[in-house]
């Protein structure tokens, strides 16, 4: 459910109390109420409402956490809780968010201690890999957040190496072969075209004396 406000004035209508006096009805926990900028109908105003950040996280941590808080958690105070939260992320502030992944990993660890001793306590071996392949899950998470905690306490520092030239004047780069290298292609395809040229050579020369052998046997042998 939502109520359409303006920036100056509720649209809540004034109601009479049993004493007469005019009092403004109490406004519902999970009612989410929208600012409607100048200019800017109700439609609109839904549509920048239904994109916004702290919005959107507001309503998934409602979503979830009725098995914690209960439903009558206020929403709107969700939603600017979440913005306090951005705005001191956004100004370099990351306590917030160290604290959460502390509690993450606290969490995390706890799970893979419960799943663990559940896992020994188990009689058949099907019961006891389940569990057991659950507790290392959350093992695997609460190291992983660790890391993540790490990484954002102790933020990696890169490295630039600069390289510098030494000789003066021009310098010439060869991007190409290594010297030697490249004049032994052209040496194998010279070889590959001249050994084709030896053999008809030598193909020549020994069709050559069998014609030589062959008329001297007709000279010596009359017909």
């Amino acid at each position: 459910m939502a109520d359409k406000k303006s920036s100056e004035k509720s649209s809540a209508s004034p109601v009479l109390s049993k004493s007469g006096e005019q009092t403004t009805p109490a406004k519902k926990p999970q009612a989410l109420t929208l600012r409607a900028k100048a200019g800017d109908d109700m439609p609109m105003t839904k549509a920048k409402a239904t994109t916004r950040a702290s919005i959107n996280s507001a309503l998934v941590v409602n979503a979830y956490q009725t098995n914690i808080m209960g439903g009558d958690v206020d929403l709107d105070g969700l939603v600017t809780n979440m913005q306090v939260n951005f705005k001191a992320v956004s100004d370099g502030d990351m306590s917030t968010m160290e604290a959460m992944l502390v509690g993450q990993a606290t969490a995390l660890q706890t799970m893979f201690t419960s799943l663990a001793m559940r896992a020994a306590s188990q009689e058949y071996l099907n019961q006891y890999q389940t569990y057991m392949a659950l507790a290392l899950k959350a093992q695997a998470q609460s190291r992983a957040t660790i890391s993540a905690l790490v990484d954002l306490k102790y933020p990696r520092q890169a490295t630039f190496v600069k390289q510098a030239n030494i000789s003066n004047g021009h310098q010439q780069v060869n991007n190409g072969a290594v010297s030697g290298q490249s004049e032994q292609p052209h040496a194998r395809v010279g070889d590959s075209q001249t050994e084709p040229n030896k053999l008809l050579e030598c193909q020549n020369h020994v069709d050559e004396q069998f014609l030589q052998s062959t008329s001297k046997v007709k000279q010596v042998m009359p017909l």
